[in-house]
């Protein structure tokens, strides 16, 4: 996996907008990540208390999800990483795509303000593990400097 996340690291050009580098990042996740069926950006609004959907890999996607509510949401909510193993034993869990089956969601930020959600889903049963979450996490944390070059994202 470390090499996954070196070639996100690679395909970051700084002369160009953040939507850009972004979307690569997400389309090196989702189609060199073996088994998922998922990969994208919600944002955080946490005046309205809503995610809303950015950038993303895979079929189409809910568009508005609370705070609180499904894995997303809840993550928003506590502003920590949540990985489920069995969507299906999630309280509340929001079924964008059925064929989901486990799912990991990591917090972004501009500083100390969440200022999005990195999601992502697989149609295997605990499917994230430790090397992965590891992984992950560095990629995060690389999508948070580029959102955080951004003036405004939306």
């Amino acid at each position: 996996m470390e090499h996954i996340y070196k070639q996100c690291q690679a395909i970051i050009d700084p002369s160009l907008p953040w939507i850009s580098n972004v979307s690569n990042i997400l389309a090196i996740l989702y189609h060199e990540i073996p088994n998922l069926n998922w990969v994208g950006l919600y944002f955080a609004d946490p005046y309205q208390q809503i995610c809303f959907l950015g950038p993303f890999q895979g079929k189409v996607a809910c568009t508005k999800i609370p705070y609180g509510k499904g894995v997303v949401g809840t993550c928003a909510m506590k502003k920590t990483k949540i990985i489920v193993k069995d969507v299906h034993d999630f309280p509340g869990h929001i079924a964008c795509d059925c064929a989901s089956r486990s799912e990991i969601v990591l917090p972004l930020y501009k500083g100390e303000n969440l200022i999005g959600l990195l999601d992502i889903d697989s149609p295997l049963l605990d499917r994230f593990q430790e090397a992965d979450e590891i992984i992950l996490q560095k990629t995060a944390d690389l999508i948070s400097e580029q959102l955080s070059r951004a003036d405004c994202l939306w």
